[in-house]
């Protein structure tokens, strides 16, 4: 599927970068080692040390070249097989390394001011493409595993929507661990016709952090949608 995805992208003319975690031994382990220049060598802190490495241009080179990535791209595409309702560990840990302090949040002036449809990813398009292993049945409004969307509510909303990108339907392929050769080439044309429509076909409608439905910036107005609560809240009708 990935090799697919560059083969639409090229034959529609974009340039494809690509970050394969597990071919690039990617470490996954945030901890003192993302840090050569600390400023407290007594007590880890992972705002203060992420804040400091991204300000002072001391990040180690493999997050920096990450984060350049995310800067030059006009959309991003995860894609990644469904482990334990979640994403695989090593992307878990892209995310806690690459998304600096100063760069995905506290973006600016080091408060929550710019989050949830703004930031520094404002303006680009992010797609996830995830294979589940169970049936669609399982991921039905009262499947037994949950909506699919719910479950990635903290992927989509908490780390792609937060630093400002407009994150599209999620993608799936369900019953993927027992797919047969003849579905194979249909999965992949119709996940071709979704990358074609990439800029075109409308995001997730979740509600912007400082469109007015959030007066404090952390709780959704009194008189919006009153009776609904949880995740479904925070997406528009």
């Amino acid at each position: 599927m990935v090799n697919t995805s560059v083969e639409k992208f090229e034959q529609l003319g974009y340039e494809v970068m690509l970050s394969d975690l597990y071919g690039m031994k990617w470490k996954a382990v945030y901890d003192e080692h993302d840090f050569p220049q600390r400023v407290n060598g007594d007590r880890l802190s992972f705002i203060h040390e992420s804040g400091n490495a991204y300000a002072t241009q001391t990040q180690t080179a493999d997050v920096l070249a990450e984060q350049q990535k995310l800067l030059a791209a006009d959309a991003v595409i995860l894609q990644f097989p469904l482990w334990w309702y979640s994403m695989p560990a090593i992307l878990k840990g892209w995310i806690e390394r690459v998304y600096a302090f100063g760069f995905a949040y506290g973006y600016q002036n080091g408060t929550n001011q710019f989050r949830f449809g703004e930031g520094i990813l404002k303006g680009k398009r992010a797609l996830v493409s995830v294979y589940a292993g169970g049936p669609q049945a399982d991921y039905g409004p009262r499947g037994i595993n949950g909506p699919i969307e719910q479950l990635l509510f903290p992927l989509t909303h908490g780390a792609l929507f937060y630093p400002g990108m407009e994150v599209m339907p999620t993608h799936v392929i369900y019953s993927s661990t027992f797919i047969q050769p003849e579905q194979v080439e249909d999965e992949k044309r119709k996940w071709q016709e979704r990358l074609e429509d990439l800029f075109t076909d409308a995001p997730i409608a979740y509600r912007a952090q400082n469109g007015g439905d959030y007066p404090d910036r952390h709780v959704l107005a009194a008189d919006i949608d009153p009776h609904r609560t949880g995740i479904t809240a925070h997406i528009t009708d």
